[in-house]
């Protein structure tokens, strides 16, 4: 495990001019996409994806290469990949709820599966993660903890990010009680609170 770890900082070290990799992984409606379109607008002036009240809106990984970050004078090249969102069942009815036919649904709910499967297998390309967690959610979820044991099992360097926390549900204090050894980034991704603390800790953790 150490030399694994060794060997894992001596590549970041010797690969520092390359991109990072960083993947943002979470459960579906969590803001992944948000923030995402978040980072690419603060660093970049674009977007990188469309959002939606409907789940796995993004079904493929949408990726925007060398987004810069500087902080505090050190610059930080990073390849952004914003996954699909994971889940542990995808039933085509759920869909319905949001007023899509039966073979749209149904053709989503195919679509979903494979992303998901597509998110698990990206994992061999990513340097680093930022998990996503609805603040206004229970955080110990199964897909969470899913997420956390293959992230874990590679090694990946782990920011937790609870997001929402612009609405009066949100308790952060639960998301870091759920997964005290990450550490964890308070923000709203959709209104840019505390962005510039998620990019402090990026530069800190990842340069």
């Amino acid at each position: 495990m150490v030399l694994k770890k060794l060997m894992r900082w001596l590549k970041r070290l010797f690969s520092r001019k390359k991109a990072i990799s960083l993947g943002l992984y979470g459960s579906t409606n969590v803001g992944k996409t948000t923030l995402a379109n978040r980072i690419c607008m603060d660093l970049m002036g674009e977007p990188l994806g469309a959002v939606s009240k409907i789940p796995h809106e993004t079904r493929v990984v949408q990726k925007k290469e060398q987004v810069v970050l500087n902080v505090n004078g050190m610059n930080l090249s990073m390849n952004l990949l914003d996954m699909p969102g994971v889940a542990v069942k995808v039933d085509y009815r759920d869909f319905m709820d949001y007023g899509l036919s039966a073979e749209e649904a149904k053709r989503r709910s195919r679509e979903a599966t494979k992303g998901i499967i597509e998110a698990i297998r990206w994992l061999e390309n990513v340097d680093a993660a930022l998990v996503v967690i609805d603040a206004c959610e229970d955080p110990y979820t199964q897909v969470n903890i899913t997420i956390m044991g293959n992230l874990e099992a590679r090694n990946i360097p782990v920011i937790l990010v609870a997001n929402k926390i612009d609405l009066t549900s949100a308790n952060t204090q639960r998301v870091r009680d759920a997964f005290p050894q990450y550490p964890l980034v308070e923000i709203s991704a959709i209104t840019g609170e505390n962005m510039p603390k998620l990019y402090e800790e990026i530069a800190s953790r990842l340069y």
